[in-house]
C-alpha cells in the first residue's frame, strides 16, 4: 500500500493543477451595443480561456475617462481583467503576457481599430504597437 501513496499524492496534485489551469479568466468588456468587432473579440477571448461579460453603454468615453485611458490611446472598447485596463483589440499573446508578468501598470492599449487583429477582418497592415496606459507619454509595451 505504501507504494501507491506517492502516486496518489502526485495524481491529486496534478488533477488540482489541471482544474486550476482550466478556470476561466474573468473579464468585463464595456462596448457600444452596435459594435460587431467587440462581439468577435469577446468570442475570440472566450475560445481561449476567458469568461467575458459584455456591458453595453452609450457613454464609452466616460468609461474610458474613469479608467484613465488617454484620448490618443482610445480603442473601440474598454475591458477590465485582473485589475488591469485593456483598451481596444489587444492580441491574445500580449494580453496573456500582461497577465503572466503582472507589471505595475494601469493597463495596455491597442489604439483605434486596426485590421488583421481579433475582431477586425482583413490583412494586418504591419507591426502594431501596444502601449502602456499611464499618465506619462505613451510607452510601447509590445509590438505584434
Amino acid at each position: 500500500m505504501r507504494f501507491f501513496t506517492p502516486i496518489f499524492a502526485v495524481t491529486t496534485v496534478l488533477s488540482a493543477s489541471v482544474a486550476h489551469a482550466a478556470a476561466p479568466i474573468e473579464a468585463t468588456l464595456y462596448r457600444n451595443p452596435q459594435c460587431g468587432c467587440c462581439d468577435e473579440y469577446a468570442k475570440h477571448l472566450e475560445a481561449n480561456g476567458f469568461e467575458v461579460t459584455l456591458k453595453d453603454t452609450t457613454d464609452l468615453s466616460q468609461i474610458k475617462k474613469m479608467a484613465g485611458v488617454p484620448e490618443q490611446l482610445a480603442g473601440c472598447h474598454t475591458m477590465s481583467v485582473e485589475n488591469y485596463v485593456v483598451e481596444g483589440l489587444v492580441p491574445l499573446d500580449t494580453l496573456n503576457r500582461l497577465l503572466e508578468e503582472k507589471p505595475e501598470i494601469r493597463g495596455i492599449s491597442l489604439p483605434g481599430m486596426p485590421t488583421g487583429v481579433p475582431g477586425m477582418p482583413g490583412p494586418k497592415s504591419g507591426p502594431l504597437n501596444i502601449y502602456v496606459i499611464s499618465n506619462d507619454a505613451p510607452e510601447v509595451y509590445a509590438t505584434e
